[in-house]
């Protein structure tokens, strides 16, 4: 890769009157715990839609396509940590991403557009994260009591309490324990689910295997591009630089760890649920694979143990995904309300965390009762959300940055990138809009039916 290109060190940034930086956003932590952030905030309950996103593609397609989706996306995360580290290096450390993308790019207008972008996907993210978990609850509840009255909202009035009660943890920091219990978690349900898979896959009730794609050439490519859409949103993220920024200074050369054990886990967790579920239900594949262990009718496809514990992990990975995904609008808000001249715990400070918070997730809680169209989002989110600042973005700060010459090969294959995501991200975008308007007349405001 080329060397970054001398230049006048940048003024020092001053944020010591900056709450969201000082509270929020401490550096205090080391490349394990950026580890942790990250896999928290890429490999979760999403991954259950794999299978799901093999159905439009195929083997042999969905197998580039996730590969292809991995190596890109850790190129993209290691240029973009290498930007932050150039930064750090001339004297201004960047720690938001709209900050660095307005920086870099010399363009006011960039830093809107990403504010928007990450508010849009982090806002999206944590609604999400509250209704599967309200869904989780509601499996646990049918199971136990099927005549049960209680109705989807409610179990995510639950979860939203108990959400209110988390976001309530000062800084992305305090959530490094959380986070690495979320590791665990995500290894512990993709064990079980595989392990079910396959167990059903070689006995004799195994579920007939159709591989067969859609039948029309235009259903084809439209399932092929919300596929994509779907794979991208499961690698995308959107706030490695608030998640880097949480690293101890010097931070130079630390994010690539973190990405290391980030990614180790992905190989594990991402392939082995694709593949397992995949195999067995094939063209049949839900959007969540427990739904197919899970049938409406007839009874369950693997030990109820197995379903119940891979229910309650996903459960409790959800509320470490929410918090994540929160810590961008608390530092936001929290830059804006609190006062750096009083300690973190004042009542000063306190007192708007607690009702800023508060009504942050009170407002996710109640989308996610209002909306739970979960399937049909994951994707319209992944084109336009995660694929901008993900697959575009990183590669057009390092060139912009580092400035390679247009004959080097790592120029070109960052324009190749940059090109062919864009024009991927627009047909996904057409595509998953598409399928939202499809479903429309599945939608129910407060129905206790999520929709695929």
């Amino acid at each position: 890769m080329a060397d970054p290109p001398r230049s006048d060190l940048f003024p020092s940034t001053r944020l010591d009157f900056d709450a969201g930086a000082l509270f929020v956003l401490q550096s205090k932590g080391e490349w394990w715990h950026a580890g942790f952030h990250l896999t928290t905030a890429i490999v979760g309950p999403t991954i259950l839609t794999l299978p799901y996103a093999f159905r439009g593609l195929g083997w042999w397609l969905g197998f580039v396509c996730l590969t292809t989706m991995g190596l890109v996306t850790f190129y993209a995360y290691f240029l973009m940590s290498k930007v932050l580290d150039h930064c750090e290096k001339s004297g201004r450390r960047h720690i938001r991403f709209r900050e660095l993308a307005a920086d870099v790019l010399g363009s006011g207008w960039m830093f809107y557009v990403v504010i928007f972008i990450q508010t849009a996907i982090n806002t999206g993210i944590g609604i999400g994260a509250i209704l599967l978990a309200g869904q989780c609850l509601d499996i646990m509840y049918s199971s136990l009591f099927p005549q049960g009255t209680l109705k989807l909202y409610e179990f995510i009035a639950m979860v939203t309490a108990v959400m209110i009660v988390l976001s309530q943890l000062p800084s992305f920091h305090s959530l490094r324990h959380i986070n690495f219990a979320s590791l665990l978690l995500s290894l512990g349900y993709t064990f079980l689910v595989v392990g079910a898979c396959i167990n059903l896959g070689l006995s004799k009730n195994a579920p007939k295997r159709d591989y067969a794609l859609e039948t029309s050439d235009s259903g084809r490519v439209f399932s092929a591009f919300t596929s994509i859409s779907i794979i991208a949103a499961i690698f995308g993220n959107g706030i490695l630089p608030e998640i880097q920024a949480t690293l101890a200074p010097p931070a130079t050369g630390k994010m690539l760890k973190g990405l290391l054990l980030c990614y180790s886990v992905i190989f594990f967790t991402f392939y082995s649920a694709a593949i397992s579920g995949y195999w067995v239900f094939g063209r049949n594949s839900s959007s969540n694979i427990l739904k197919n262990l899970m049938p409406d009718q007839g009874p369950t496809l693997a030990p109820i143990v197995v379903i119940g514990l891979a229910v309650i992990f996903v459960l409790l990975q959800l509320f470490a995904i929410g918090l994540v995904y929160s810590q961008v609008a608390y530092e936001i808000m929290e830059k804006k309300s609190a006062d750096t001249t009083k300690g973190i715990f004042s009542r000063r400070n306190l007192v708007p965390r607690l009702i800023l918070r508060t009504l942050y997730m009170a407002f996710c809680g109640f989308m996610a009762a209002m909306l739970p169209f979960f399937g049909d989002i994951n994707a319209v989110v992944g084109a336009f959300g995660f694929i901008p600042l993900d697959f575009v973005l990183p590669m057009l700060l390092y060139n912009m940055t580092y400035k390679p010459t247009k004959r080097s090969f790592t120029y070109w294959i960052n324009m190749t990138i940059m090109v062919v995501f864009t024009c991927a991200g627009l047909m996904g975008a057409f595509s998953s809009v598409r399928k939202l308007v499809l479903d429309a007349n599945k939608f129910k405001l407060f129905s206790s039916q999520v929709v695929d």
